[in-house]
Parts: structure tokens; sequence; C-alpha cells
């Protein structure tokens, strides 16, 4: 007996798990002054536990890729269901750096293990325009699990609910997940040759597939490394850093929702390079603003980094489709190595500025707020090697018809 493909299901099924994925990085965002101060961790551990979350991601998303055809999205979505089940219980019973470091990883490995199933099974549900479409949408989840995530994290805070009772929250819309892929069929790849790992390997050894994780290294980390830090770098700037947060976040969901439109009419090339111009804009008017005007900057931020990563997945879909669910989640995978890598970094900074400062005799809010500032500046440096990137990437595709659209 045929089972009818539930495309429905499917699709709203990925969206409660990347919403899983968006609250896992907000409210351990929201939480991460906390653990600091009751486990007595420096910026640097700090970093290394933000890191963990960004290592998993990768691991999985890569393995998943390589199986996806093999092993097939339902298994690795039970997977992810596990992962993130195991992560929530660890954090919430975690006695000190290691059981954090631990649990932070499990987590990363259930989102990681969402990416390598859903990005590929929903370019396989959809094409040209209407996969572009479709994708942008079930990645608007992610900053609208952020939304919720920051949000839920303020108001328990204030309402002094602890840190652990914020991480179980993740669980409600995971548990909804694994309902809605309960019992149901998935789809056939579009192209048969990207069935054959050779073909995928092939196609990813090609020069633009290559371009692209360079640029995608960098994407990730304009988008990532201000937001992983934002209760830390922008607690003293006069403006809530939650409520940032959720404003960048929900600014973000509303522009992927509407982001069929956009790239028809600039472009995958055209919304990529314009992205790094406003975050350059967006993470330097955070460097010197305070106050209210710090929201403005948080709007121009999120115009910046809103399409990125969608359109670069679709960018791996449409311009090396043979690359398949592998070249799609390596891509990924890339990305959170990035970022991953660099939150240590990110935290040294903190640590080194905090010190630099204390030597000038700033204290309190003031050392926060020159010490924020210093660190956002250090940022600024990732998305203008993007606006370098992406204006060599406009100019060599230009007049170049993505290649699975051609197919069709």
């Amino acid at each position: 007996m045929n089972q009818t493909l539930n495309k429905s299901a499917l699709f709203n099924g990925s969206c409660f798990a990347l919403i899983t994925t968006g609250l896992s990085f907000s409210i351990r965002s929201g939480i991460l002054t906390q653990l600091g101060t009751e486990f007595a961790l420096s910026g640097e551990q700090l970093g290394f536990i933000n890191s963990m979350w960004f290592f998993g991601f990768p691991i999985s998303m890569i393995i998943g890729g390589l199986f996806y055809h093999s092993v097939g999205p339902k298994n690795i979505m039970k997977i992810a269901f596990v992962m993130h089940t195991l992560g929530v219980l660890l954090t919430v019973f975690a006695t000190g750096y290691v059981g954090l470091l631990i649990s932070m990883l499990c987590i990363g490995l259930g989102t990681g293990c969402t990416e390598a199933a859903c990005n590929p099974m929903i370019a396989d549900m959809y094409s040209g325009d209407k996969m572009n479409k479709m994708l942008n949408r079930f990645h608007m989840w992610f900053p609208g699990g952020i939304v919720m995530g920051a949000l839920i994290s303020k108001f328990m805070t204030i309402m002094d609910l602890g840190w652990q009772l914020q991480m179980a929250v993740i669980m409600i819309p995971a548990i909804t997940y694994f309902v809605l892929f309960y019992g149901k069929k998935f789809p056939e790849p579009q192209v048969h040759e990207a069935t054959s790992l050779s073909s995928n390997l092939k196609a990813m050894v090609s020069p633009l597939y290559i371009f692209l994780l360079v640029c995608m290294a960098f994407t990730a980390i304009s988008e990532f490394g201000p937001g992983q830090w934002v209760e830390v770098i922008l607690g003293s700037s006069g403006a809530d850093p939650m409520i940032i947060l959720a404003l960048t976040a929900g600014l973000v969901t509303i522009l992927r929702f509407f982001a069929g439109p956009v790239v028809g009419t600039l472009g995958q090339t055209g919304v990529l390079l314009g992205g790094a111009i406003f975050t350059a804009l967006g993470i330097y008017l955070f460097s010197v603003v305070t106050g209210p005007v710090a929201y403005l900057a948080a709007i121009v931020y999120a115009l910046g980094y809103a399409y990125f990563w969608p359109v670069m997945v679709g960018a791996v879909a449409q311009r090396v489709p043979l690359s398949s669910a592998l070249g799609m989640s390596v891509i990924g995978a890339i990305g959170m190595f990035s970022s991953g890598f660099f939150q240590p970094f990110i935290g040294s900074w903190i640590d080194n500025s905090t010190i630099e400062n204390t030597a000038k005799g700033l204290t309190g809010e003031a050392l926060q707020l020159a010490t924020g500032q210093d660190t956002l500046q250090k940022m600024l440096v990732f998305p203008l090697i993007l606006i370098v990137a992406f204006t060599i990437l406009f100019f060599w595709q230009k007049g170049k018809k993505p290649a699975l659209d051609a197919a069709h």
C-alpha cells in the first residue's frame, strides 16, 4: 500500500524542530550570566560551553548528510529527538563545567540532525522559486524560536523561575515535532544522481561550492556572534539585551516569511551582498550607540543577516544540485564550525578588554559598556570580509541561471 506524501505535516514538523533549535539558542543565551555566576565560570569557559552547541551541530549535520539517503530523514529526526531530550535533562541536572559542556554538545547534535534531515527534505518536496520560498519559511522559525525563547527567558527570569525550568521549556516543540513526523512518508530526491555519494563529492570540489563554503563561515559568525553574547556585551548599553535579541529575531522571522519576492527580485547574490552591507552597518552601530538608539541598530542588523542562512542553503540546492543532502549539510556544518571556533575567541576578547578597561579605572556599568563596544568593533571584521566576497560572487554569477532551474 502506497502512503500519500503529507507535505503539510512534514513541513510543519520541520518548523517545530527548528523552533526547538531557536529556543535552545536564545534560552541558553538568556541564562548564560546565571550559569557563570552559579558555577563561577570565566568568559572563556562560557565561550567553550557555547561552542559545544556549535560543534555538536555540524558533527551531526555532516554524518546526517552522508547517510541521508541510506538511513532516511525519519530516522535522523528520531535521533534529533533523543539528543534534544538528553541535552535538556543533562543541562537541568548539571553540577559543573564538564556537565554543561556535555549537555550543550547533545543539544547541538540534535539541532544538527534537524538541519541534516529537513533542508534536503524541503528541497525535494518543492522546486524553483517555491523551494526558495519554503526554505526561507522553514528557516524563519529559527529566529521565531529565538523570539519565543528570548521572551520566555526574560519573563521567567523576572518571575524568578530558575534556569533549569527555562531549559525544560525546550521540550514542548520537541515533543510536537516528534508527533507530527510519527508514521509519515518522506519524499524521494528530485535528481536521481544526487543519491550517489561519488556524484555528491565530485560536485562539492567545484570552485563555486568551495567559495560558498568560505562565505558561509563568515555569514554564520556574523549572525551568531553578537546574538549569542547579547546579554554580556549589551547588558550596560541602556537597552534591554533580551528585548534586542527578540526584536532582531522577530524582524528576521517576518522578513523570511516574505523572502520569495525579495530573492526573486534581487537574486540570491544580490540579497547576500546587500545583507553583508547592512550587517556591517548594524554591528558598527551597536558598537557606538547607547540607550534607545540601540534598538535602531538592532533593526539595521536584522535587515542584514535575515536571509544569510536560507539563501546560502538555497544557493547550494540550486547552483550545485548534485551535492544534494550532503552538500547542504556540509555548508551548514561549516557555518556552525565557524561559529563554534570563534566563541572562545570572543570570550577571550571580552576577558582581555575587561582587564584593559579595568586598568584604565573603569568599573561597573561603564566597564561593561566599554568592554562590549570593544568586542563588537572586533566582530565588525566578519561582515566586512563578506562585502568583498559577495561582491566577487555577484559578478561571478551574474547572468547565470541556477543549475536546478535549468534542469527543469
